[in-house]
């Protein structure tokens, strides 16, 4: 048993949630509230929160843009944990784009462990990506998106050594799940299998790793109690299957579990620059997690 179990004995550990609108931020949000935590959300105040009847436990904290109104809103949270998915994804950017994920994914993060820090809140639980690391490097960023989730660990990093913060983030692959509205691979082929309408795409050689929802959900959850056992510092583990398959290999599998033929043009788009094609294969595993959801069980259970 850890220090927070032994919290939970007397009072509900208390969680501050970012990015709580979003598809992995959201099924956070429901199984922390259905384990029993006091769940807070920080978000902004044009975002809709998801239609869950979780939602309605949870206590909303708006945020301004400015560093001291972060801090009001970890002050009036008082969270145990912080966790961070809050983030802009863009897969390939414009010029346009530089601000907006400058300040989604550099600046709001900062103002957040700032806020921590003055609170004196000292761990957070961040989401990274394996973009990060193209052609399973170190570090080389796919696109600007990944380059900007970096930075932001490269300014956390400052904090867990300067504020002391603890902090583990967790990079992920590919992630689904039913009820995904993201325009994904299985958002795609379902709309695809439905109105059998021409569905271009690459050649379809590119690796791709896939984690079932519920298995990412675990990861978040085995992150904080590895938080609590680290004396200081900041770890980073992967988030993966370990068992990336060529894309054309899951568009088959998808086939043969619904029993369809799909008209895919293999071929008709080319890759995008700087395409995944062998996915980052180097990373830690959180000790105590696995993948329990298989490809094709998760294919069965997105297809009820």
């Amino acid at each position: 048993m850890n220090d927070l179990d032994f919290q939970m004995i007397e009072r509900k550990a208390v969680a501050l949630v970012t990015g709580a609108t979003g598809f992995v931020g959201s099924h956070l949000v429901r199984r922390l509230v259905t384990e029993g935590w006091e769940v807070h959300i920080l978000n902004r105040a044009e975002s809709r929160l998801p239609d869950h009847p979780e939602f309605a436990q949870t206590t909303r904290h708006i945020h301004d843009g400015s560093t001291q109104g972060m801090a009001e809103c970890v002050a009036q949270a008082k969270p145990d944990v912080v966790f961070h998915l809050a983030s802009l994804f863009l897969a390939q950017h414009e010029s346009k784009d530089i601000e907006p994920l400058v300040l989604s994914n550099v600046l709001f993060g900062s103002q957040l462990l700032e806020a921590m820090r003055i609170n004196g809140v000292d761990k957070i639980v961040n989401t990274g990506t394996s973009w990060q690391h193209y052609n399973n490097e170190d570090y080389n960023p796919v696109c600007l998106y990944a380059a900007t989730k970096q930075a932001f660990e490269d300014i956390l990093a400052y904090y867990t050594e300067a504020a002391s913060l603890k902090a583990v983030t967790l990079q992920l692959f590919d992630t689904y799940g039913p009820g995904d509205p993201r325009p994904k691979l299985f958002h795609l082929l379902a709309k695809t299998a439905k109105n059998q309408e021409a569905l271009a795409m690459s050649p379809g050689e590119q690796l791709i790793d896939l984690v079932y929802i519920d298995d990412v959900i675990d990861a978040f959850l085995c992150a904080k109690d590895v938080l609590y056992e680290l004396p200081k510092g900041h770890q980073v583990y992967a988030v993966s299957s370990g068992q990336p398959l060529q894309l054309r290999e899951l568009v088959a599998i998808y086939e043969n579990e619904l029993g369809v033929k799909l008209p895919i043009e293999w071929g008709k788009r080319t890759y995008r620059p700087r395409e995944v094609m062998t996915p980052w294969n180097k990373g830690r595993t959180l000790r105590g997690w696995h993948p329990k959801v298989g490809l094709v069980e998760g294919i069965r259970r997105i297809s009820r």
